[in-house]
This record gives structure tokens, C-alpha cells and sequence, in this order.
């Protein structure tokens, strides 16, 4: 599909400024059960096309749905923890529309009477917070999975995998709060970090777990009404969805200016080509014949019940986070890294149970731990150095046992080996050097092979005592005490 020269023009910043973005998000998250919303089969990701499917889930004439009931408590989980309002009754329905991935001919949603209403997260953007209102969380089941590729017929014939069919999911639409494509980026980071924490889901993109709609328009600033709103699919990464908001924003505008009519429409990103393409029109809303579902109850949720709910909702990050800095210690910066997931938080804070300052705990985890297991692809939970090992390291280091330049050795060998720290220390024979005799031997030959940095040192080039300090510690393995390195420079060069 071609794209006007309206959609296309660079449009320069002060015309953009004229504008406001209103975004609002449709997120689609698959829940962590082990069986499916209505039917006993499987929820497992992964296993061969059509086999975890039964007739209920395949939509076959004469069967009935069963609720699962874990389906409704995690769904109450999540909306506790976006400060939703859980409502005591709610109905599922009917959505009817035909599409090969849909058997029965109708999804099994919830309309006019969600599970929940009324929430909202706070993100923060530019040094500020903001809350975004959550219109709505309501259950309903996942349709197939239709597949374009990998076939000796894809060019001719679609494909349906109807293992995914049943699968319990929630969907989490979002108020038009947001005001630019970082907004939408730190919203829906922020919502799937609460729903990893609350255990709800593994918010997993790549396998579907997770899936997001953005509904976008422009108006000018200023403006109190709504302008034409696009709803884009396809949006598998939080990267292609800030790009995809930064390119319909850029084309509305475009098209305003040259005195175009925006369209109600669906577009796909197309990662490939940067842009979005048109998939059908949505001038007039599509009527799915809503009615409430005859073969399942109301769902009922009792006071009770949503609090013993209550009670299973963890801390979250936010609290996390404030608790982090008021018990520790510890900047907001290091707080907000290590409440980036809820392994990664509880790591820290057994290291510091097991004795390891919570400062030097935090330094450590962030420059040494995390890069290692980035550089080697592995996630927190398969570290090689447990956190009471680290901890035997950091105290090794803040003991003075060992140096800091020794201690990221040892963490080094402690990475590749799994060894514990006190072991290798022993073995390499890596201990602190006290013995200021040695040091000064050390000292003296340094000084002796750079008259030239002598002389500049003596000249009052203060600079250069670093290159003295380094040259000793290099002599002696990184072990000599750096104190008393310091004080014996000091005398031998005055």
C-alpha cells in the first residue's frame, strides 16, 4: 500500500509542537495457569500444533464451558494490585464474529460487566509522576494461533494451531491519559513489572503473553475534544510500540495539515519498513451481537473472598522501592534497579542478611553481577555466585582481608568456577599485604625506575602520585594495603 505525501513529509518541530498526542492502551496479558480458561488441557507453551485441545476449547456442537477458578483469582490479583475496584458480580458473554482462529464462532468475553473497573499505575516520565487511569480488567479466552510461514503451502493457505485456543487471558484498557509515545513506553513497562510481581503472568512477548493494541490521535493544543483515533496492531515489543506511536502521531499531523480527513481504521506496524499499514476501516463501529453467555453463571466474587485475594498480593515495586531507600540506605537510582524484578530485589536483600553492607551490596550486584550475567545471557535466577557467597566476598573486601581491585578478581574466578570466595582467596594466596616493609621494597623500586615522574611530582605535579600508587598496587598483585601504599609514596617522595 502506497503512502500519500501527506503520511510521508518530514514535518518540522514547531508544527509537531502544535499538536497533542492522546494515547490510550488495549494490553492483552495470558495468565499463568496450567489449564485453560473454560477446559482441563493444557496452557503449556511450545508442544506440537493441535495437541493440547479437547472438544470444548475446539467449539465442538454439544459441549459446555467450566470456569476455572484460578483463572478468577489471578484475575483479582492483578486488579488489587492496579488499584481496581473488583466488582462482587460480573458476567461473562458472547463476542460474535467469524474468523478461522475462532472455532465456536464467538469469543467468550466479559462486556458490560467487567470483573473490575476503575485503576490506575503511576509511571514516571521527564523527572515527573503521573497516573493513568485503567478504564477496565475483564476475562476472556485467547482465540488459535494462525500461522503465514514455515509451510510448503504458506503461499497459498493459512494454518491454525488451536492449542492456544482457551487460553486464559486478561485484558487491561487503559484510559487516553497518555500524552506522548515515552508515556505509553514507561506505562507499559510499569504495568507488566507490577503483573511479574504479583506472579499473574510472565508477561512474555515473544510467546504471546503479552500483547498490546494502542489506540492514537492528535488534536491541537489546548483542545478539550478527541480527534480521529487509530487503533495499531501488532505491537510485540515496547521498542516497536514507541516507534509505531511516533509514526501515526507524525502522520496524523501530516495529514491535518494538508487538510486531509483522518480515517477510523486499524493499522499493523511493519517493523521492516517503518510504518504502518492500513488493515481495515473501523468508520463504523463493528457490531459483535454482545449477549450474556446462557451455559455460564455470573461470576461472583465475595467480600471475603477478594480479601483472602488481598492478602497473596506482594509487596510491589513502588513500596519496594521507598523501602529500599528509607531501610537501607540507598539512592533511588540503586533502588529502582534492584526492584527491576522481584528475583533481582530478593537477591540484595539476602546478601545483606548474610551480612554484606547494603551500600557496597548494591554497587556490587549492579557492576559486577549484572554485568556478567548480561555478558553471558543468563538471568538472575541461574547466577553462578549465590548471594550468601557474595556476601562472604564483601565482607572479605570490607574486613580489609582482601582489596576492592582483588575482590573483583576473586568475584571473576567465583562467576566461572562457583567456587566460594574464602576458597579461592586461600588458594591463589590473595590476602591483603600489611606488611609495610614489603610495600616499601615495592615502593622504592617504582621510585627508582621513573626518575622522570620523580622530578614532576617534586615540581608540584600532584597528578602524578596516581601513577606511583598504580605502578605499586600493579607490583603487588592488587594486594598491597592501599592505605599504607598511600603514606609510605608520601614520605619516600618528600
Amino acid at each position: 500500500m502506497m503512502k500519500s505525501a501527506a503520511e510521508t513529509a518530514a514535518i518540522p518541530r514547531e508544527v509537531l509542537a502544535k499538536y497533542e498526542p492522546v494515547i490510550g492502551l488495549e494490553v492483552h496479558v495470558q495468565l499463568l495457569t496450567n489449564s485453560k480458561i473454560f477446559c482441563g488441557c493444557s496452557t503449556r507453551f511450545g508442544d506440537a500444533p493441535n495437541t493440547n485441545v479437547c472438544p470444548v476449547c475446539l467449539g465442538l456442537p454439544g459441549t459446555l464451558p467450566v470456569l476455572n477458578k484460578r483463572v478468577v483469582e489471578m484475575a483479582v490479583r492483578a486488579s488489587l494490585a492496579l488499584h481496581c475496584t473488583v466488582h462482587e458480580h460480573s458476567r461473562f458473554a458472547r463476542k460474535n464474529y467469524f474468523y478461522p482462529d475462532l472455532p465456536k464462532g464467538y469469543q467468550i468475553s466479559q462486556y458490560e460487566l467487567p470483573l473490575a473497573t476503575d485503576g490506575w499505575v503511576e509511571v514516571e516520565h521527564n523527572g515527573a509522576k503521573k497516573r493513568i487511569g485503567i478504564t477496565r480488567l475483564h476475562l476472556e479466552e485467547d482465540a488459535a494461533k494462525n500461522l503465514h510461514e514455515g509451510f510448503a503451502q504458506s503461499a497459498q493457505k493459512a494454518y491454525i494451531d488451536y492449542n492456544r485456543c482457551g487460553t486464559p487471558l486478561c485484558e487491561i484498557v487503559s484510559e487516553p491519559d497518555m500524552r506522548a509515545p515515552e508515556e505509553a513506553y514507561a506505562y507499559l513497562t510499569t504495568l507488566r513489572q507490577i503483573l511479574l510481581y504479583t506472579g499473574v503472568s510472565d508477561c512474555n512477548m515473544e510467546e504471546g503473553s503479552l500483547r498490546c493494541d494502542a489506540n492514537v490521535s492528535v488534536r491541537p493544543r489546548g483542545a478539550e475534544e478527541f480527534g480521529t483515533k487509530v487503533e495499531v496492531k501488532n505491537l510485540n515489543s515496547f521498542r516497536f510500540l514507541q516507534k509505531a506511536l511516533e509514526y501515526e502521531i507524525e502522520r496524523h499531523i501530516g495529514v491535518v495539515e494538508s487538510g486531509g480527513r483522518i480515517l477510523q481504521e486499524t493499522r499493523l506496524w511493519n517493523q521492516a519498513e517503518g510504518h504502518t499499514v492500513g488493515m481495515r476501516s473501523k468508520e463504523k463501529a463493528h457490531d459483535y451481537r454482545y449477549f450474556p453467555e446462557p451455559d455460564l453463571l455470573p461470576v461472583h466474587v465475595s467480600a471475603a473472598w477478594r480479601e483472602e485475594i488481598r492478602g497473596t498480593v506482594p509487596e510491589l515495586p513502588e513500596e519496594k522501592r521507598a523501602r529500599f531507600v528509607g531501610v537501607y540506605g540507598i539512592t533511588p537510582y540503586d533502588a529502582e534497579v534492584l526492584t527491576g524484578s522481584q528475583m533481582l530485589a530478593d537477591y540484595f536483600e539476602a546478601v545483606v542478611d548474610a551480612g554484606a553492607s547494603p551500600k557496597n551490596g548494591a554497587n556490587w550486584i549492579q557492576t559486577e553481577l549484572l554485568r556478567r550475567l548480561n555478558d553471558s545471557g543468563k538471568e538472575i535466577g541461574a547466577s553462578p555466585v549465590p548471594p550468601t557467597r557474595l556476601a562472604e566476598l564483601l565482607k572479605a573486601v570490607e574486613s580489609g582481608q582482601i582489596t576492592g581491585a582483588v575482590g573483583k578478581k576473586v568475584f571473576a574466578m567465583m562467576f566461572d568456577s562457583g567456587r566460594g570466595a574464602g576458597e579461592i582467596i586461600a588458594a591463589e594466596g590473595l590476602g591483603q599485604i600489611s606488611d609495610t616493609s614489603a610495600i616499601e621494597e615495592a615502593a622504592r623500586e617504582v621510585i627508582a625506575k621513573n626518575p622522570e615522574n620523580v622530578a614532576k611530582y617534586k615540581a608540584g605535579n600532584e597528578g602524578v602520585f596516581k601513577f606511583f600508587v598504580g605502578q605499586v598496587m600493579r607490583a603487588t598483585r592488587g594486594q598491597a594495603n592501599p592505605a599504607a601504599v598511600n603514606d609510605i609514596l608520601r614520605r619516600l617522595l618528600s
